[in-house]
């Protein structure tokens, strides 16, 4: 086993340390594709729905 430079095994553990919280973050709010586009098929229907009630002046 070859010894490692200090400050390149502090490197390796940091960039670890940031993926291990951007994995977290992604599970705890990332959504798929399909969710954002059924997101967005909910809002454009709503805002269609809206826009036919409305009255003109």
């Amino acid at each position: 086993m070859k010894a490692k430079n200090l400050s390149k095994a502090r490197k390796e553990r940091t960039r670890a340390d940031k993926r291990a919280q951007g994995d977290a973050n992604a599970l705890k709010f990332g959504r798929t594709k399909e969710q954002k586009q059924a997101d967005m098929k909910a809002q454009l229907a709503a805002r269609s729905k809206l826009d036919g009630h409305k009255l003109d002046k």
